[in-house]
């Protein structure tokens, strides 16, 4: 007697569906990394995977709706770790130190983000500027930001008036640094700054960075 296989169930087609398109995620992620918006290939991708360039195109409707999100996805990391944040709990100092700490982290963990934002800072950003999602994504950590600014004024801990938005600047440009330059920076000056050794050190003084600024003495105009 032969046996009929049965069709796949609804629920099964729909994890399946987002298991391929998690896949694809993942190759896209590392192909547009390493290549580059310009220089990936979607028929490279679907060789990586165990699908095609036309499910490719079905899912995610061509390279510049893929490489948006393949960034939509990549911003959404960064985006949950800063949620699940809690600090408040710790004073203000601490507690900035902890948001710096989250962002050092999550930068080196991540490097093919860092490349990935560079690859987008070169296309002008027009693939974000064009998202629905990443217009409403935010920033959850500026969130977090103003209320630890608002507790270290208000106690007299922090004696400078920052922006939110400066301060995460501030933060997130020594982190995108240590990973992006690294190669240049180590040919340069023969210092490797993702040195395993040198780690708690470099963490340790982009907290002592920011508090050293929001505790600074301020000159009168």
């Amino acid at each position: 007697m032969t046996s009929v296989e049965e069709p796949a169930r609804p629920g099964e087609r729909i994890r399946d569906a987002a298991r391929t398109q998690a896949e694809i995620l993942d190759v896209a992620t590392q192909e547009f990394a390493r290549a580059g918006y310009d220089g990936a290939r979607v028929d490279e991708i679907a060789a990586r995977t165990r699908t095609t360039k036309r499910m490719i195109y079905y899912y995610f409707g061509g390279k510049e709706q893929l490489f948006t999100a393949v960034l939509e996805r990549a911003y959404g990391v960064i985006r949950e770790a800063e949620q699940q944040l809690d600090v408040d709990h710790l004073d203000p100092v601490a507690a900035i130190r902890r948001l710096a700490e989250v962002t050092f982290d999550h930068h080196e963990q991540h490097p093919d983000f860092i490349r990935l934002v560079s690859i987008e800072n070169i296309h002008e950003a027009q693939h974000i500027a064009g998202s629905e999602e990443l217009g409403k994504i935010g920033s959850p950590a500026l969130d977090v930001i103003r209320r630890i600014l608002a507790s270290g004024q208000e106690s007299g801990l922090f004696t400078a008036d920052v922006d939110a938005v400066d301060l995460h600047a501030m933060i997130s440009s020594f982190c995108f640094f240590r990973v992006s330059n690294r190669h240049t920076f180590g040919a340069l000056f023969g210092r490797d700054l993702l040195d395993r050794t040198q780690r708690a050190h470099y963490r340790a003084m982009l907290g002592d960075m920011v508090i050293a600024y929001l505790t600074a003495e301020r000159a009168s105009d």
